[in-house]
């Protein structure tokens, strides 16, 4: 119904079931309206008709669905050997530049990745002649239409554009018909009736419990007959914990979803397609488009969530004629949700029956063998798995590739990394010093000096020496200084063995104590770091010194303020008299009776106002 409308250069806007070959509905007037080198030979076209430039573009919702409709088109396509590029993200943009240098004839892309390339000025929309916008009631929906609309601007105005899609709500048909000009709709309907569903798929709906739900699908998926499976989940997270529970479970399967890398995504579906994994726990990325041979089971892990997804995930079987069987697993809280999709689709599943991995009539329904446990026996795990594919380094630009897409780009920089050349120049040799001297030599650096020179106290230059800030910049660990000590002890010890008792004996210091009561050290005098010869022989010096220093004003006004400060005596406090309000009061009165008296007086004389009522509450005071 569609191609003589197409072929003919009109806008279209095309309506038909899930499987029913829309792909081809819009892609063979796509290939017919394009000029290549074979129409020039053939005379069908002149040679300035031919151009490198894009002359067809079909934008897709999706990767997957990108992917697979450029396959086909380049199946159909291959006699008039048609060139035809896939453009999304999750890929380097590279392959994709040079394969435009190079030149192209019709463009599957999303949004995103069209819109950055035309950007950079590097894919050039000029030349466009046709629009195809593929699951268009998705592409028109408030988030892909901002960026549809830009992608229009590129465009010229005098062009052909077609929508087609599954499901086309009303509103999508009058905002689609502003960017098309008198366009013809075109709604297929199969001869089984006005059904939504396909009738070739079988319907069944049971209201499971979330804890159930992962042992009655391995139940499920072990029913006589079953090919591929596709299992549904409304969340990332849920489909990576079904991938993974159906795995230890010994299903061979795989998942699809946002959160991995697109290398991962594409080996993952490729690995269905192949057959190496029997069942694919996806999200609703892969509800749209998406066309395997083979898929008998479509299970709605969880409820979609309104009657148009519930359509295009069911639509993954039944597929060109084939039959297939469609599980929805409705939760309690999911009850509302699901009344409304069966309404609308005008099914006959209101009030789902309840199930459990044990009911009796889940085997009956489902075909299942009687005594199926939730674990597949090792005899039937034939299949390779998805670690049998190979999983492709794409170049992937976006930061959630680490997860499946970067995988093979490790070894090579690994790789890298261990081919790196010798290193050619000597490194930097550092050395400890203590004193401007290496650690190694602190005993032969130290300066030994004969007892019999003390009083002369020759070291005083040393001392000096040692506040410069080039000996502080030297300082040693604890462990060096502390075998520094010990060199030192020994030094000290071998030079009093050897010398004379008479001239030893000045050299002990016993006034250090009543120092160390009556002043205390400064503090620069800590900074000299000498050997213990040197403080033997200089100590003699400061010792006159401090007797003759006087005290420190600080420590002899501390010490007074410490000892006179008296206790204090709370006893002492003179007691504090409590003021009497009454007393004041009765003061005021008593001194102000004779004026109450006359006023009294007065006050039979005249006559009341309301004015002298006070005089009762002023005659009541003395009572009081």
């Amino acid at each position: 119904m569609t191609l003589p409308v197409a072929l003919s250069g009109t806008d279209v806007i095309g309506q038909a079931k899930t499987g029913t070959g829309k792909t081809l509905g819009f892609g063979l007037p796509l290939l017919e309206r394009v000029v290549v080198p074979a129409d020039v030979e053939a005379g069908r076209a002149t040679p300035e008709q031919l151009t490198d430039a894009p002359q067809a573009l079909v934008v897709v919702p999706t990767r997957e669905l990108c992917t697979q409709v450029t396959n086909d088109l380049l199946t159909a396509g291959k006699v008039r050997n048609v060139r035809v590029l896939a453009i999304y993200g999750g890929r380097a943009y590279e392959p994709q530049v040079e394969a435009l240098k190079k030149g192209v004839d019709i463009i599957v892309g999303t949004p995103g990745r069209l819109l950055d390339l035309a950007g950079q000025k590097k894919l050039d929309l000029s030349h466009v002649k046709a629009l195809v916008l593929d699951e268009a009631d998705e592409m028109l929906d408030l988030g892909f239409l901002p960026d549809v609309e830009k992608i229009m601007n590129y465009l010229p105005a005098k062009r052909q554009t077609m929508l087609f899609s599954a499901t086309m709500p009303g509103a999508v048909i009058g905002l689609a018909r502003r960017y098309m000009t008198q366009p013809t709709h075109i709604r297929a309907v199969s001869e089984d009736g006005e059904g939504a569903t396909v009738a070739n798929t079988t319907q069944h709906v049971f209201r499971a419990h979330n804890m159930d739900k992962p042992e009655l699908v391995s139940r499920i998926l072990q029913a006589e007959g079953r090919g591929l499976a596709m299992i549904f989940c409304r969340t990332k997270r849920t489909a990576a914990d079904i991938a993974e529970q159906l795995e230890k479970r010994g299903f061979a399967s795989g998942a699809v979803h946002g959160d991995l890398g697109q290398g991962a995504r594409e080996q993952a579906l490729r690995a269905f397609r192949n057959g190496k994994v029997d069942v694919l726990v996806c999200t609703d990325v892969a509800a749209r488009g998406i066309d395997v041979e083979g898929v008998t089971h479509v299970i709605n892990y969880q409820t979609p969530e309104d009657e148009k997804t519930f359509l295009h995930r069911v639509g993954r079987t039944g597929r060109a004629g084939n039959k297939g069987i469609a599980v929805t697993l409705v939760d309690w809280d999911d009850i509302p949700r699901w009344q409304l999709i069966n309404k609308a689709l005008e099914l006959d599943f209101h009030d789902p029956v309840e199930t459990y991995s044990t009911s009796p009539h889940l085997f009956e329904q489902m075909n299942i063998p009687a005594g199926t446990k939730g674990i597949l026996p090792r005899a039937e795990r034939t299949r390779a798995g998805l670690k049998a594919e190979n999983l492709e380094d794409l170049g992937e630009t976006g930061g959630r590739g680490g997860r499946g897409g970067r995988g093979p780009a490790a070894p090579a920089a690994a790789a890298v990394v261990e081919d790196r050349p010798d290193r050619t120049r000597t490194p930097r040799q550092r050395r400890r010093t203590r004193s401007g001297s290496e650690l190694g030599s602190e005993t032969a650096a130290l300066p030994v000096t004969p007892v019999t020179e003390a009083p002369e106290a020759p070291e005083a230059p040393a001392a000096d020496e040692a506040r410069k800030p080039r000996r502080r910049r030297t300082r040693v660990s604890a462990g060096a200084a502390a075998a520094a000590a010990v060199a030192d002890s020994a030094v000290v010890e071998a030079v009093v063995a050897e010398a004379p008792a008479a001239v030893v004996a000045p050299v002990v210091v016993p006034a250090q104590a009543p120092v160390a009561e009556e002043a205390p050290a400064k503090p620069k005098r800590t900074r000299t770091r000498k050997a213990a010869v040197a403080e033997a022989v200089v100590a003699p010096a400061p010792v006159a010194v401090a007797e003759e220093a006087p005290v420190q004003p600080r420590r002899v006004r501390t010490r007074k303020v410490v000892e006179t400060a008296p206790e204090p005596d709370f006893q002492m406090a003179p007691p504090v008299e409590p003021v009497k309000a009454r007393r004041t009061r009765t003061r005021k009165v008593a001194e102000a009776a004779p004026v109450v008296a006359e006023a009294a007086a007065v006050a039979e004389e005249a006559p009341a106002k309301p004015k002298r009522t006070r005089t009762r509450k002023v005659a009541a005071a003395p009572e009081a």
